[in-house]
């Protein structure tokens, strides 16, 4: 551990979840693994603070679980300041999800301190442990879909990968890393604004995002995270990273 960033650990457990792959654009069909952005979810659920962030580095299938299809009654539009009314079959949509069953997962990731940050991460990492080991957290993490929600405690040591992944290499093609918010005062089309934390608190700037993909691969039951990437992720995000 040096003095920007340490290595942390979760276990995480759920009786269902959902990882949608962005192929499918109407149906939902889950990886068979958690993604890193549904990881750092989770960290984020547990624990988070506008000097740190978490770069995940591998996840660990303990428990692969089975593919299980659910039906459920959907609105096909967004949920704005004004209440939806749903007028008979107008709004209303049946939509198939290909889900996980009985997952079990170990999160290995990096706590990163931001470049504003004042203090060393000595002063953040004892907050994570203490609230991960007394199961405390912001809001209940979830597995890909809010309605999923997760378990999570403090691994043993002894977790090992689910024993029918041994000796299997699977490629799971483009899966999302993060999503990069960057700062872009001149941009006309497709804009946002964005809050960024700044040594004096934070400052609303206007950009976009772009989201980062990698190529994912199981091995032995591991999906390892390209560190290479986020460090792509924060140049793109520059001095507000």
């Amino acid at each position: 551990m040096n003095e920007q960033e340490a290595e942390v650990k979760l276990k995480v457990t759920g009786e269902y979840a959902c990882f949608t792959r962005p192929e499918f654009k109407v149906e939902r069909v889950s990886y068979p693994v958690m993604t890193p952005s549904a990881a750092r979810g989770v960290l984020e659920a547990i624990y988070w603070k506008p000097e740190i962030r978490y770069f995940i580095k591998e996840i660990l299938i303990l428990k692969q679980g089975t593919q299980t299809t659910i039906m459920r009654n959907e609105i096909s539009s967004k949920q704005d300041k004004d209440p939806i009314i749903i007028e008979k079959d107008k709004e209303r949509q049946q939509r198939t999800s290909l889900i996980l069953k009985d997952v079990e997962y170990l999160i290995v990731a990096k706590m990163v301190l931001r470049p504003h940050t004042k203090h060393k991460i000595e002063n953040y990492l004892p907050q994570f442990i203490r609230r991960r080991d007394k199961g405390q957290c912001f809001h209940q993490p979830y597995l890909g879909n809010r309605e999923f929600s997760a378990d999570f405690s403090k691994p043993n040591g002894k977790e090992q990968c689910d024993p029918l992944l041994r000796d299997h290499i699977v490629h799971l093609g483009q899966m999302l890393l993060d999503i990069a918010f960057i700062q872009e005062e001149s941009r006309k089309e497709d804009f946002l604004y964005f809050l960024q934390p700044e040594k004096n608190g934070q400052t609303k700037v206007k950009g976009y995002k772009q989201a980062l993909f990698f190529d994912a691969k199981l091995e032995n039951g591991v999906l390892r995270v390209p560190q290479s990437k986020y460090r792509k992720l924060v140049l793109m995000e520059g001095k507000h990273a």
